[in-house]
């Protein structure tokens, strides 16, 4: 028997002239709705957020929602017909459902370009202000920076070289917070920029760091470099002072990382407690909330986020501005197909010209890279209902309330000087685009989700704002605000006034779901390769290749004496050692995957089962960058971590909106035939938050190691290794012969050696003549791609980032990596060890405690201390000095081709 409802208990329509309707629950195909004086039935079963048809529509004719389009019928669609079209049948299809789709789409996305008519453009008057003004308990800085809703002493990476450093250091002074309660944290902000040789986001990345400094809510910070890195805090300081930044006015430090890294933690431990005292004299004091400057924000976004939570956020901003206060809008492809309604009142016809030129700019850089803006949607968008970009950014436009003008449209990060409603250029990315609402000078962040992101800044409070009361239930522990009320029957009046108030509530101190959680991340903008299209169609088109091992020369490699090293089996195969790993399927869930590894750690568990320990892989991707070989180099990354000897249990950690969700990813391990019954699957979302999830994790590695043997141990010789070696820095002759006598020795014995394709060695003659049996050879290995034959193998390397190389490198399954280091030591990999040596006399002088081995004395014997080291290394007798002192990171590449979206 079908199931019978009136509309309003199944479904919604967002405005009165749309043709499509959006379902509040699951339908079953055959219900009966009763909509006006007609009855429909569904056709197909019809997805929560999804949409079905409440008018006739013909083919050719737009389909409708808030009364704009984001789609052309293909055929005629009647009432009671589920609407989907190709992008959204094709994320369904990854998913596990147990009903049957649709054949075919019955849309296809498009709707009309806006074309601005300056002749007939109105400007609109702004909204009548407040006669009485109203209060907040903030911290006032001067009258240039404003004021804070929180105090915090920032530690600042000027690049991402910089970022473990400042996270061991702020872990080193977590404790003294106590003595201090005007102090609201001390907190790292690390990130991924400012590596690589003329970035082409140099000027966005200058522009962040220096609005970072400034930042109300900071009371003082030490901004961090290397000195020879190619962004340095002299950049950022010359920026700051030729754009008028009121540098100045903010208690600053700048430090240059020379030596040792535990001597600079000491140097950089005593500077912030030298501060302590004078930033936590700071008192809060009644300040007109004029002085609050509000991101607008949205991630996991749904059907519903344009029904409640962002009008909820539009109705906010309104009521601020009509205090004198500031609202910031951000995410410029979210906005594509939304140009009527937001460009509907501009205070200028300048300010409306900006705005689309902005977005001009940005479809440009996106189709340099072989995408489109117009690909923005994630899976998890997709799967709860947002079929497009024009249908998504329909709904995100609703931050602004259709009685709110548009005052400025500004660059990513530009400091917003007046009140007003403003709209910032940036990706769909929420944390990058966060990142520059932040620098721009926003003091609290709304943002709203559907699906329940979970992100939150380090030193300025966010608020969550979720759609509906289902979702916030299940989430109730990492949400803050419920705006699922509204569509409960509760009036906007009635739940704009509650959420206004506390969030004058937490700008004046009280601490937000997220802040209690102490879950922060941060993501600036990142770098994109191309600046046109010229070189796009030899990127899409190159061979890829084929993972067979380049020959060698091996006859002359012998050693003097045999070494043997012990491994233990691992799965199928022997390792020199045993972790558990949590890998994050996008950015989103890294920091959580971080929580749950620490806690999983310091309760020892697995250590009586011969697991060493538990490791997370948080990274910046899955979400928020563009599609196609960007996405396959970071799945097939993704595929190289799972399948690595050093792995005995595998965790897939979903947040559950993402591109590359945990369906995503199996579908990957099927084309590559590695068995998912064998790893474990949690969503953050779907397991119902944090704790939740943690606990679900928890109990997933309690019944695999349950479940373990003891792996019996076994003596191998060369033939057992997985090495992969690079340098960085200039290479003598002596280097470079004895590592191609130590590559022959290896592989020659049955071994595997890789390296990657941007390494030195492979342009020194004295490795290259000493190794290879032809003067050019191309990469047997893609980027992180697993290695499958032993032997010598090259691995592309479209990146000169000495973190995003080994990250590739580690992918392919070494178990130890022979790094040269003759500029500086590097961060280390987080499972993978990295001997790092030099034989450079200045070099051994200034981090003799942070290098591995010293190369001196006769050259030829330097192969055989290497192989000494690496048994020590391997049977865990040595730990490579680096990662014993936590400076340890991991990062992606993106590629040539890869762009924030």
């Amino acid at each position: 028997m079908n199931l019978s409802f009136d509309f309003d208990e199944v479904a919604r329509l967002p405005l009165p002239g749309d043709n499509v309707a959006v379902a509040i629950r699951s339908l079953d195909a055959g219900t009966i709705i009763h909509y006006q004086d007609k009855e429909l039935i569904l056709d197909y079963t019809v997805l929560e957020g999804h949409r079905f048809a409440v008018k006739a529509i013909s083919a050719g004719e737009y389909l409708l929602s808030w009364e704009l389009p984001f789609g052309v019928a293909k055929q005629p669609i009647e009432p009671g017909n589920y609407v989907i079209n190709k992008g959204v049948l094709d994320a369904l299809r990854v998913r596990s459902l147990d009903f049957p789709l649709p054949p075919e789409p019955n849309f296809t996305d498009q709707a009309p370009t806006f074309i601005l008519n300056e002749e007939k453009f109105q400007p609109a008057p702004t909204l009548p202000a407040y006669k009485e003004s109203r209060t907040f308990m903030g911290y006032r800085r001067s009258k240039t920076r404003g004021v804070g809703t929180r105090n915090t002493i920032v530690l600042l990476g000027t690049t991402s070289r910089t970022g473990s450093y400042v996270k061991q250091l702020a872990a080193r002074l977590q404790d003294e917070l106590k003595h201090y309660p005007q102090i609201d944290g001390i907190v790292p902000v690390a990130h991924t920029e400012g590596n690589t040789e003329q970035p082409n986001n140099l000027t966005l990345l200058l522009r962040t760091l220096a609005g970072f400094m400034v930042n109300p809510n900071v009371g003082a910070v030490l901004l961090v470099d290397y000195d020879h890195d190619p962004v340095t805090n002299q950049m950022v300081v010359d920026y700051a002072r030729k754009y008028h930044y009121p540098l100045d006015d903010v208690l600053h430090r700048l430090m240059s990382i020379n030596g040792g890294f535990q001597e600079n933690l000491n140097k950089g431990e005593a500077i912030v407690r030298e501060w302590l005292p004078t930033v936590n004299d700071i008192e809060r004091t009644p300040e007109c909330i004029s002085n609050l400057k509000i991101a607008l924000q949205c991630g996991g976004s749904d059907s519903f986020s344009g029904i409640s939570a962002n009008p909820l956020l539009g109705w906010i901003s309104k009521e601020l501005i009509r205090y004198g206060g500031s609202a910031n809008l951000a995410e410029t492809d979210e906005l594509i197909g939304a140009e009527p309604y937001v460009l509907q009142k501009v205070r200028d016809v300048e300010t409306a010209r900006k705005f689309l030129n902005l977005m001009k700019d940005f479809k440009n850089r996106a189709s340099w890279h072989g995408t489109s803006a117009e690909g923005n949607p994630s899976g998890g968008n997709k799967y709860r209902g947002l079929y497009n970009i024009y249908l998504k950014s329909i709904g995100a436009a609703r931050k602004k309330d259709p009685e709110t003008r548009l005052d400025y449209a500004i660059n990513y990060g530009e400091p917003m000087k007046d009140s007003g409603f403003h709209f910032m250029d940036s990706p769909g990315n929420d944390l990058e685009s966060v990142a520059g609402q932040v620098a721009s000078g926003c003091n609290l962040i709304f943002f709203t989700t559907g699906n329940g992101s979970i992100t939150n800044f380090p030193f300025v409070p966010t608020l969550k704002v979720v759609t509906t009361s289902s979702r916030f239930q299940l989430l109730s522990k990492d949400m803050d605000i419920n705006a699922g009320q509204y569509q409960d029957g509760m009036s906007m009046d009635e739940l704009g006034k509650k959420s206004f108030e506390l969030a004058l509530q937490t700008a004046s101190g009280q601490r937000s779901v997220g802040e209690k959680a102490g879950h922060v991340q941060v993501q600036i903008w990142r770098n994109w390769q191309q600046t046109d299209s010229s070189q796009l169609h030899s990127l899409l088109h190159k061979p890829e290749p084929t993972g067979e091992p380049i020959p060698i020369q091996t006859t002359s490699a012998k050693t003097n004496k045999p070494i043997k090293f012990t491994f233990t089996h691992n799965q199928d195969q022997i390792a020199s050692d045993s972790v558990g790993l949590i890998l994050p399927t996008s950015l989103c869930s890294g920091q959580v995957a971080n929580m749950i590894t620490k806690r999983l750690n310091e309760q020892g568990i697995g250590q009586s089962n011969g697991l060493s320990r538990f490791v997370a892989l948080a990274h910046t991707e899955g979400c928020g960058n563009s599609a196609g070989k960007p996405e396959e180099m970071y799945a097939r990354t993704m595929m190289g971590y799972i399948s690595h000897p050093l792995v005995k249990h595998c965790l897939l950690l979903e947040h559950g909106c993402e591109k590359t969700h945990n369906d995503f990813m199996k579908n990957k391990m099927k084309e590559m035939n590695i068995d998912p019954r064998r790893l474990g699957f949690a969503s953050i979302q779907l397991d119902g938050g944090i704790n939740k999830v943690t606990e679900k994790v928890e109990a997933w590695f309690m019944d695999q190691l349950a479940k373990d043997q003891c792996g019996t141990q076994e003596t191998v010789g060369l033939e057992g290794l997985r090495i992969g070696i690079l340098s960085d820095g200039s290479i003598g002759d002596a280097e470079g012969e004895q590592l191609a006598t130590l590559t022959k020795m290896i592989v020659g014995a049955g071994g595997m050696v890789v390296i990657p394709e941007n390494s030195g060695l492979l342009s020194t003659d004295a490795y290259s003549e000493n190794t290879l049996t032809t003067p050019k050879v191309q990469p047997s290995l893609a980027y992180g791609e697993h290695a499958n034959k032993f032997g010598f193998h090259m691995m592309e390397s479209p990146t000169t980032h000495w973190v995003e190389t080994i990250t590739g490198l580690a992918a392919t399954g070494v178990e130890l990596i022979i790094a040269l280091t003759n500029e500086s030591p590097m961060q280390a990999h987080p499972f993978v060890p990295i001997l790092q040596m030099t034989s450079d006399s200045s070099m051994q002088q200034n981090y003799a405690t942070d290098l591995d081995l010293f190369l001196t004395g006769d050259p030829t014997c330097w192969t055989e201390q290497i192989l000494e080291r690496c048994k020590q290394i391997f049977e865990h007798s040595y730990t490579p000095r680096l990662f014993k002192q936590g400076n340890v990171d991991f990062q992606f590449t993106r590629g040539l081709l890869g762009i924030s979206l």
